[in-house]
């Protein structure tokens, strides 16, 4: 959703008229949120059940010990290579709890692991 002032400006540029000065409130209003939030709910089933899935997941991962039983493996990863599984356990969750035939959440997958994958093999950072 693009966000425009009232001469048609998006407000992520400049407007010449505005000089500068949003003239529309940037946050929209609860009926457009309420909305989005019940077509996501429709797409990805309750929050309450996403969530628990969903930490579940990533509470799985995080204890995992290898198999010399020392610490979390989870520890020895590096930031981005956590964040990427942490967003794919998400995706998993949209996908185990709501509408698996939606092609949005496995391109998400795919490019979470493919963000990793490119800074191990030296490809410039996106």
């Amino acid at each position: 959703m693009t966000y425009k002032c009232d001469h048609g400006v998006d407000l992520a540029k400049p407007c010449r008229e505005c000089r500068g000065i949003m003239a529309v409130d940037p946050v929209p209003a609860l009926a457009p949120l309420d909305a989005i939030l019940d077509e996501r709910g429709k797409r990805y089933g309750k929050f309450t059940g996403h969530s628990a899935l969903t930490q579940q997941l990533k509470r799985v991962m995080k204890q995992h010990r290898k198999a010399n039983h020392g610490p979390p493996a989870w520890r020895a990863l590096a930031d981005d290579q956590r964040e990427s599984l942490e967003m794919i356990q998400h995706k998993v969750g949209r996908i185990l709890n709501g509408d698996a035939d939606h092609i949005d959440s496995w391109d998400d997958i795919a490019g979470y692991a493919k963000l990793v994958a490119d800074r191990l093999r030296g490809v410039v950072e996106r």
